[in-house]
This record gives structure tokens, C-alpha cells and sequence, in this order.
């Protein structure tokens, strides 16, 4: 980390320091919410969870050698010092937005309904082609995971690049608040959240609350191909910088998809042609890459620092991730889901030979109209050979798709046997709180 004092943290978020007064100029090692991660000097974070209570663990991260507590009470007798506060949780973004300011460097924060993450690991590998990068690490997107996120950037880090989630309103700008983004990526307006968001429009408004806080100078990338974010034209004064497969600033040209072997294409950035292969299997992915080539530009990288980075991208989790188990392939997509992402599943399926079987779940917190959607993403993957929905929202889906339908994970399995056969290509996709990786599991063991 950089040099960040307790004092300073203190200062940053309001808080009182309560303990020694001559330790209020020691440098913190790192910030910690997890008691089995202390460091020697570590700042632990004492968060009310819905099951545990991290000032429970005060005493036990001070024997492990943190320094400080941030809480929202001091045990008696404290060993060491505490910063008290009224809310930890809004502490730390305060905290955080204070060791963000000490970095003057690119600070590239994404969003998007579909793709965020896979377009996070393509700019930081972009990126890396020129710089020592930060990146989100897992799902920590949220509003305490990017306080993390910005804590973990080292003293010599040179960019970062930043996956900012949200579920309502507000969130963003609480978030953006802190990141302060130099650069500013949005992929995809989809239909995701709409319990709480409304409809696309809602999430329209959701996703751009981050413009108010882009930094001085700093510029907006937006997927051109996306109906709303098209109709952006300008931020702070500045034309956004489109990219998108429909034409732009930024596009493509001879596309194809070669499966297991990647995707190849030539991007098209503005007066450059830069022929690429990218080493992952959905078409989509040329669209991210457009988005790396394009903040790429506009942080000084050339052609072939672009092409060496497109290049170096590799998948995450369980997002598109091929298995060939050599009875089947897999796609383990089942990290999460929605009508927008299920649909370039389904595509990037399409583009393998063998028979076509997807095993299709819930979509969750999609509102009034799930049934709706769901059935809408079942008559989308009539295509397919199989559909196989599983969940009590995906019997609509079934429905819409002509397919098996199963209540539950445990009652499609047994009839997997029967169903998958030999040769398939099977793609795997629904809300994360499905668990569908128990049935990636299931199906890496068939034979």
C-alpha cells in the first residue's frame, strides 16, 4: 500500500481515535475484513454481518498483529487503538475514496448488464501490454468489495481497472464516488435487476449515475450497438468514444468463430487494422475487445501493445469456460444470468458442431414480467437441440422453448443419463443462487 496513516484515516472517515495517541502515525500494511487474513499493521474492518459480527474478532486481529480496528465500538480495555464510528460500512468508502486520491494514475471503472467482468479481464490485459495493472479481483463489485478492491492497489501500481455492480439506484454513485474513474466503460443496457431497477430505462439511469463522477479531462467509452447508450452525446463536455460491431470509431471486420480454437478478427481503430485471434469462445468477445483496443488508444498503447494484450486474455470462473471432458463439452457459464447474457450464450452454442443441449435455469430479480421473460429466452433457444429448464421460474422458459422441464437440480440430474449423450455440446447457464455448478460437476463425471 501507500503510505496511509491511522491518523489519516481517521480524518477521512469522521471517526474518533480512541488509544494511544503516539501510534496515530502508523502506516497501515493492508485493510482487512476477513480475521484470517491479518498482516503485521493490518486496519481490520469490524462489520455487523447478518450471521457473524466482526467486533466479535477485534481481540483476535490485534493478537494477530493488526494495528487498528475500524468499528462502531471500542472493546474495553482495547490493546491497541480503534477509529470509532457511527457505520463501518459507510466509513470505509470515505476511507476508500481517500487512498484512491493518492494515486494519480488511469482508473478505469466498468459497468454493464452483460459482459462487465469479461471486459474487465480484456482492458486489464490490454493494459498489462504497457503497464503494472490493478484489477477487480472475484465478485468484489459491490459497496464494500470496491473499497477492497482500491485498498489492494499497491504503491507502484500504474493503472487499475475497476468492475463496479449494482442492483438499484444510487449505488453506482456511491461507488463511482469512490473510484473516480479517468476512464469511464459501460457494456450493455440489458434487462437485469428489474425488481428493483423497473425496466431498461431504469437501468439506463442506474448505470450513468458514474458520468457525474468522472474525473477532470477524463472520457466515456459506450458499446455503440447498445439502443441507449447510442443516444449518449456527450459527458463533461466530451463526445463519448464508441465502439460496437454495427460501425463506430471502433469496430470489427471478418469475424470468425473458430470454437475451441478462438475467435479471429480484425479490429478496426480508426485508421488502424489490427488482425487478432482471441483465445476464448463467444463471438461477443470481438465486442470486448473493441472496448480494450479502445481505452487502449486513449492511454497512449500502440497497435501492438493492443494486439499482445487482446491476445493474452484468458476466462474467468464460470464464464464461458470450455470443458471438454472427452464424453462432452461443456460451457460453464453459470456464474450468473439474465434474458440479455442467456441470449449470446445461446449464440456463442450455436457456433460448435455436435448436438446442441442447454441446461437453462432461473433469471432472478427480474421484476413483474419474469414469467414473461423467461418465456421469451425459452422461444430464443428453440434453436437449440435440447433445452433443458430447471428452477420454478424456468417452467415458463420450458415452456417458450418446447423443452424438458425439471422443478429442481436433483430431478435433471437423474435424467441426465438419458438426455446428454455422447458428442454433445452442452452449455450451462442460470442466476448464480441456482448453484448450477453442481451441475457442471454432475456432468464432468459422465461417461
Amino acid at each position: 500500500m501507500k503510505h496511509f496513516t491511522l491518523a489519516e484515516i481517521a480524518l477521512a472517515c469522521g471517526g474518533t481515535y480512541v488509544g494511544d495517541e503516539s501510534l496515530r502515525d502508523t502506516a497501515i500494511s493492508s485493510v482487512e475484513r476477513d480475521s484470517r487474513n491479518i498482516k503485521e499493521n493490518s486496519l481490520f474492518l469490524a462489520i455487523k454481518g447478518e450471521r457473524v459480527d466482526g467486533h466479535d474478532f477485534i481481540g483476535k486481529c490485534f493478537e494477530s498483529g493488526a494495528c487498528c480496528a475500524l468499528c462502531e465500538k471500542a472493546p474495553e480495555n482495547s490493546s491497541k487503538p480503534c477509529i470509532v464510528v457511527d457505520s463501518t460500512l459507510d466509513a470505509v468508502k470515505k476511507v476508500a475514496k481517500a487512498y484512491r486520491e493518492k494515486f494519480d494514475i488511469p482508473i478505469v471503472g466498468i459497468s454493464g448488464s452483460v459482459g462487465k467482468t469479461s471486459t474487465k479481464e480484456m482492458i486489464a490485459a490490454v493494459l498489462s501490454a504497457k503497464f503494472k495493472v490493478h484489477k477487480t479481483a472475484g465478485n468484489l463489485n459491490n459497496e464494500l468489495g470496491v473499497p477492497l478492491t482500491l485498498f489492494g492497489m499497491d504503491d507502484d501500481t500504474e493503472a487499475a481497472v475497476i468492475e463496479m455492480g449494482i442492483s438499484g439506484f444510487d449505488e453506482m454513485t456511491r461507488i463511482s464516488t469512490m473510484v473516480q474513474p479517468t476512464v469511464e466503460v459501460i457494456t450493455i443496457i440489458g434487462e437485469c435487476h428489474l425488481e428493483n431497477l423497473g425496466d431498461r430505462d431504469g437501468v439506463f439511469k442506474a448505470k450513468t449515475e458514474m458520468f457525474a463522477n468522472l474525473r477532470d479531462g477524463g472520457r466515456v467509452v459506450l458499446n455503440g450497438d447498445d439502443d441507449k447508450l447510442s443516444q449518449v452525446t456527450e459527458v463533461k463536455g466530451k463526445a463519448p468514444v464508441f465502439y460496437g460491431l454495427n460501425g463506430g470509431e471502433y469496430t470489427a471486420e471478418n469475424i470468425k468463430n473458430n470454437g475451441i480454437l478462438g475467435v479471429d478478427a480484425d479490429l478496426i481503430l480508426k485508421d488502424k487494422r489490427i488482425s487478432v485471434t482471441i483465445p476464448a469462445i463467444g463471438t461477443y468477445m470481438v465486442s470486448n475487445a473493441l472496448a480494450g483496443a479502445a481505452v487502449g488508444e486513449l492511454l497512449g498503447l500502440s497497435a501492438d501493445e493492443i494486439k499482445r494484450g487482446v491476445e493474452s486474455y484468458r476466462t474467468v470462473g464460470s464464464r464461458a469456460n470450455l470443458i471438454d471432458t472427452g464424453f462432452i463439452r461443456i460451457i460453464d457459464d453459470c456464474y450468473n444470468a439474465n434474458p440479455t447474457s442467456v441470449r449470446a450464450s445461446i449464440d456463442t452454442l450455436m457456433n460448435f458442431d455436435g448436438r446442441k443441449v442447454a441446461v437453462l435455469g432461473d433469471m432472478k430479480e427480474l421484476g413483474t414480467d419474469e414469467l414473461e421473460l423467461h418465456r421469451s429466452v425459452g422461444e430464443y433457444a428453440k434453436k437449440c437441440d435440447l433445452v433443458i429448464a430447471v428452477g420454478p421460474l424456468a417452467k415458463s422458459l420450458a415452456e417458450g422453448a418446447d423443452g424438458v422441464y425439471f422443478a429442481d437440480k436433483e430431478s435433471a440430474v437423474e435424467r441426465f443419463p438419458e438426455l446428454i449423450k455422447s458428442g454433445d455440446i452442452v452449455l450451462v447457464k442460470a442466476s448464480h443462487s441456482m448453484q448450477f455448478e453442481k451441475l457442471v460437476d454432475y456432468l464432468k463425471e459422465m461417461k
